[in-house]
């Protein structure tokens, strides 16, 4: 894997969630993401963006292609040096929220993408990664009526 873009992008104000989600857009778009796809990959890293500034105040933002014997993807690692999360499994539970939100960030942006990994303690901050490739897993179908 190489990043896909000069660098990380610092994450340290509130205009820098738009630059984060200009900058994944734009990787998405050039791997061939879908457009669907890609929003759902820029909403879940403006979540994860969001939560580095109100419990970290900021981070930084990587962003790599990736491919891994299937379709192309791409994968962004948010980091920060915050306190850390003391219980992940609390944390990505719907409703859960240590602030004045809804408590859907962290479980909200796993729905949103393919492949979604935390890693957090309390001496080396939070690191989040979000993977979306070109061809997600299948959608279930409904049939309605008989």
């Amino acid at each position: 894997m190489k990043p896909h873009d000069n660098g990380p992008l610092a994450i340290r104000h509130e205009s820098d969630l738009s630059a984060a989600r200009l900058r994944i857009r734009a990787a998405a778009q050039a791997c061939g993401l879908p457009p669907v796809r890609t929003e759902a990959l820029a909403t879940a890293v403006t979540e994860i963006a969001r939560n580095m500034l109100m419990h970290a105040s900021g981070g930084e933002m990587v962003v790599f292609r990736v491919k891994r014997g299937g379709p192309p993807g791409i994968e962004a690692v948010l980091r920060d040096a915050g306190p850390g999360i003391p219980d992940i499994d609390t944390a990505m539970r719907d409703g859960f929220s240590t602030g004045n939100s809804l408590g859907l960030g962290l479980s909200g942006a796993r729905r949103l993408v393919d492949e979604f990994e935390i890693d957090s303690e309390a001496s080396r901050g939070t690191t989040v990664v979000l993977r979306q490739f070109c061809e997600g897993p299948p959608t279930p179908t409904t049939t309605l009526g008989g």
